[in-house]
């Protein structure tokens, strides 16, 4: 196997002779595998070896005893080995994210540090080949497009993943005819997290019920997608460079020119565009380019509200995309996520994904929303006056929560009929020195929901609908009324 591993790694141009690997060692089969074989090749490689162990702070003394084995074989090999430990679940608390997610934001930043402090060049993860298969099958049941499916790269910037030629079994069998131990981790037993349950459930079932080499043939595939998804990049960009302007204030997609391009590298340009102003692709998804494109074949002057604070404005000769003035940055959309703006003028955006859920806190009322699946029983439609279920599956702009301005409208019935907001306001004679105070869930200039009012008809969730988008204020406020909405 380490004939087979050293091929690998120079077949990628994973080393070179004098660098400095960080390699990140939990103590269980795979990693204790990529340290054993790391270490022979360190020799034959000319490359210096650093572990770095994460003690995650979640399995008490069996973590404990995971970092003693690592610090032990480290010792035994002569290789510097450095710890870190972190709550894990005070952090995944702290920033409103899952353990899993807390978990791989802090190995990270431990490796990263590591790599500063060592002038490291490399950092080396142990992922294996069913790592890669199991990766696949939760991004392609999610929804990915091909570069999900790609899998896990085997060089990734600073990132390398040497064993991803080589599958568990193999690295089970390499380690016991070594006579080297490893740590169990139970909780990747457990089906808490989804992707246990692949790789207990799934991915078993496909080897025994399917065809036995599963885990290959994805990975084969896998491997054809990326080179496909580096194929259809260039050509993105050589899409961008003849459609995309970029100017002061944001960037024009060109009408015209990008009309000419085949349809998928259409959606390819506009979400490079997207991902350069934002400065990022977190949070982007193939709902906001689209949004772009239905621009396109609008009048001048309509809008798309969209993430990190990106407006796009139809103009004469395509869409503009800049960041609006109320929102000036990602950092101030995080701000507004976290409760920390002054409602007055300003927005915050839903940016939800299937099954996550999220709170606001806007002003004095506290708003909670999540996405979720439509069972088909319409007798679960809430009852509540401040909770609402809207159809999430017409929703084609970012949702946000923000008080009225200029321009915004209803849907009153369910012919359709629309009302602005100015004149229901007047109609239900509502002060108006609270109006500008009531929040407001809406989509562009069209509203879904007046809280504590009325709710618009076009949102109205039925059987045919598949994701549901639910708002609730959990705490009500003075100016609520008595009556129902």
């Amino acid at each position: 196997m380490q004939k087979k591993v050293q091929k690998y790694i120079e077949q990628h141009h994973m080393i070179q002779p004098g660098d400095t690997v960080i390699a990140g060692v939990s103590g269980g089969a795979d990693s204790i595998c990529l340290l054993c074989v790391l270490v022979e090749l360190s020799k034959a490689l000319g490359f210096h070896l650093v572990v770095v162990h994460v003690n995650h702070g979640i399995r008490g003394a069996a973590a404990d005893a995971d970092e003693a084995y690592v610090q032990e074989r480290c010792a035994a090999w002569s290789i510097p080995c450095e710890t870190f430990h972190r709550d894990v679940p005070a952090f995944a608390k702290e920033h409103r994210i899952s353990e899993e997610e807390a978990g791989r934001t802090i190995r990270r930043g431990a490796f990263e540090d590591a790599v500063r402090r060592h002038g490291g060049d490399r950092i080396a993860l142990a992922h294996q080949m069913e790592d890669n298969a199991e990766t696949f099958l939760l991004n392609l049941a999610r929804g990915s497009r091909i570069k999900g499916l790609g899998g896990i790269r085997p060089v990734n910037g600073v990132y390398i993943r040497p064993l991803l030629c080589v599958g568990r079994q193999e690295i089970e069998q390499y380690l016991e005819k070594k006579g080297i131990a490893y740590c169990m981790d139970a909780t990747n037993l457990e089906d808490t997290y989804t992707r246990n349950r692949i790789r207990s459930h799934v991915i078993p079932y496909l080897i025994e019920e399917v065809n036995e080499r599963t885990v290959e043939h994805i990975n084969g595939a896998m491997e054809e997608l990326r080179k496909i998804q580096d194929y259809l990049a260039e050509r993105a960009e050589e899409a961008f460079q003849r459609c995309v302007l970029e100017r002061e204030d944001g960037y024009l997609i060109g009408k015209e020119a990008l009309e000419g391009q085949e349809e998928l590298l259409r959606s390819m340009t506009v979400r490079m565009a997207l991902a350069r102003l934002a400065g990022g692709v977190k949070d982007l998804e193939e709902i906001h380019a689209k949004a772009i494109l239905e621009l396109m074949g609008k009048q001048s002057g309509r809008k798309a509200i969209l993430p990190y604070g990106i407006c796009a404005v139809r103009t004469y000769g395509g869409v503009l995309l800049r960041k609006s003035e109320s929102r000036k940055g990602a950092s101030e959309g995080k701000k507004a996520l976290e409760g920390k703006e002054d409602p007055e003028g300003k927005e915050m955006f839903l940016d939800l994904y299937l099954n996550q859920e999220k709170t606001f806190q806007y002003g004095e009322w506290t708003i909670s929303c999540r996405i979720l699946q439509n069972v088909g029983n319409m007798d679960d439609v809430p009852k509540k006056k401040y909770t609402k279920w809207f159809d999430y599956d017409i929703i084609k702009q970012n949702v946000s929560i923000r008080a009225r301005r200029p321009g915004d409208w209803i849907v009153i019935d369910r012919n359709g009929n629309s009302q602005k907001l100015k004149s229901y306001f007047i109609n239900e004679k509502i002060p108006a020195d609270i109006r500008s105070g009531i929040p407001l869930i809406a989509e562009g200039d069209q509203i879904l929901w007046i809280v504590g009012y009325r709710q618009s008809k076009a949102y109205q969730v039925t059987k045919e609908t598949t994701s549901i988008l639910e708002i609730s204020v959990v705490e009500e406020c003075t100016w609520q009324r008595q009556s129902g909405c």
